[in-house]
């Protein structure tokens, strides 16, 4: 007989149906003329619990660690009557380790099951935090799917150093649905954190005369019975979760298809019923020109959404803007449609690098004042340098933004500042050239300011770290 050591080696196997981890570790004997059989053992060492954040410093319990989620299928019911939501989140996710546990987001609302794969799941809940302790572990690189089943009233979020109030949030017919930056959690279990985008399906249920509006395009025709309509709205495009909606109440509802080909929804509450034609003109108009400026549309619809709830903002839910209480003027859309292609399609990695969204955003008001002939970017662009050196604004560097203030009107006019001024560092043609390679190179994917300053170092064979230091960085006006 010949022994020898094998060396301790972690195995992914199958077991009985289920997932295992198995290790070799110990020492054999066989005989001389025969190959040494594996051993295999269960290890505990492979699988740990996934972190409770996902790593954003900024907003460290926000997202989750240990998984990577694929696709979101929500299915909720809503009755405006009693503010009571039922629902059951099933989570499609990869493991990008070894799990014992993983968190979801979820904040308030009672959960009554889980089940990872077909076998149930033990849950705990800490504040936002829902840990879920599957069956049997999941080894890295495996895909699973958790589903959730839970209910109760939905508690809006409120930050008033941000947006207010946001999340899922009841009005008198319906709700009003807009998360940035993380408010997703008051509707859904979810990877609340822009870092994991993913596709979604949605099927929502109201009282019957009510409409249910979300993300991408509806899935064949509303279906009622027993009192109760449901909708199916599925986006196949990567999503961050704060750009998720499910708005539902009153509407009166345009569809129809821009002159570029785009198919185009426009919605308003009753109230605002007077502005539909408005909305749904402009929403396709400003599509269909910000694809000639910034690249191809990324998604597969456009329009925009008028609830009457007085929000005091709007938010750039992807493939329908939506807009709190108020008519929209065409800045307003121009900046909502421009978040299309820098915020939704590229999406931060870290809220910090938010001017990424906001600056693009707001320099495209100014770039569309432009094209109309009534102001250029050049105007804007002075008059805000005009303003005193005490002016607050100075102070804060919009490439750094504070987790309390957000969105501090820096974050979106210094932003813009800052394009405008590399605009006239590198010349138009490297500028635009610019803009639609940025869109094109990281279309779906996410962005960092570093890679900004790369590609537009690239373009235009200058040195530009100076120049991004002086306009993102430095709590002063630039001279």
């Amino acid at each position: 007989m010949r022994c020898s050591v094998k060396r301790a080696v972690a195995v992914l196997v199958v077991l009985g149906g289920g997932i295992g981890s198995v290790a070799g570790g110990a020492v054999s004997c066989s005989p001389a003329d025969e190959p040494t059989p594996p051993v295999v053992q269960r290890t505990e060492a492979a699988f740990r619990p996934g972190a409770a954040g996902i790593g954003d410093p900024d907003f460290p319990t926000d997202g989750n660690g240990g998984y990577d989620v694929a696709h979101y299928d929500l299915d909720i019911a809503y009755t405006p009557a009693t503010k009571r939501l039922v629902g059951v989140a099933t989570v499609k996710a990869s493991a990008t380790q070894g799990l014992s546990s993983f968190n979801l987001d979820l904040a308030g609302l009672e959960v009554r099951q889980v089940t990872v794969g077909d076998a149930r799941a033990s849950f705990s809940r800490q504040g936002d935090e829902l840990t879920v302790r599957p069956a049997k572990p999941i080894p890295s690189g495996n895909e699973f799917t958790v589903k959730v089943s839970y209910d109760g009233v939905p508690n809006p979020a409120k930050d008033m150093g941000n947006l207010g109030t946001f999340g899922f949030i009841p009005t008198s017919d319906g709700a009003f649905v807009a998360s940035e930056p993380n408010g997703s959690k008051t509707w859904f279990p979810a990877n609340d954190h822009p870092a994991d985008k993913a596709t979604y399906d949605f099927t929502i249920t109201v009282p019957a005369g009510l409409t249910a509006l979300a993300n991408g395009e509806m899935v064949g025709r509303p279906k009622t019975s027993g009192g109760k309509t449901t909708f199916r709205w599925r986006e196949r495009h990567p999503m961050a979760t704060y750009l998720a909606t499910a708005t539902l109440g009153k509407f009166e509802l345009r569809r129809g298809t821009s002159a570029g080909g785009i198919p185009t929804l426009a919605a308003t509450d009753p109230h605002y019923k007077n502005g539909l034609d408005q909305l749904y003109k402009s929403s396709a108009e400003l599509t269909d020109h910000w694809a000639t400026v910034f690249g191809p549309y990324p998604f597969s619809s456009t329009g925009g959404v008028i609830d009457n709830h007085l929000a005091g903002y709007a938010l750039e839910n992807q493939t329908k803007p939506m807009y709190g209480g108020f008519r929209p003027d065409q800045l307003i859309m121009a900046h909502e449609l421009a978040h299309q292609w820098f915020g939704n399609s590229l999406t931060i990695w870290r809220w910090k690098d938010l001017w990424l969204n906001e600056g693009f955003a707001t320099y495209a008001e100014w770039l569309y004042t432009e094209h109309k002939g009534t102001k250029t970017a050049e105007q804007y662009f002075t008059d805000y340098h005009s303003r005193p050196v005490d002016d607050p604004m100075w102070s804060y560097p919009p490439g750094r933004p504070k987790p309390d203030d957000l969105f501090n009107q820096s974050v979106y006019i210094r932003g813009a500042m800052m394009l405008h001024a590399l605009r006239k560092e590198i010349g138009d043609e490297t500028f635009f050239k610019l803009l639609k390679t940025w869109a094109a190179d990281h279309r779906y994917g996410h962005v960092t300011t570093d890679q900004f300053i790369t590609l537009s170092e690239r373009l235009s064979g200058k040195n530009l770290k100076p120049l991004f230091d002086t306009w993102l960085y430095q709590p002063h006006r630039p001279a």
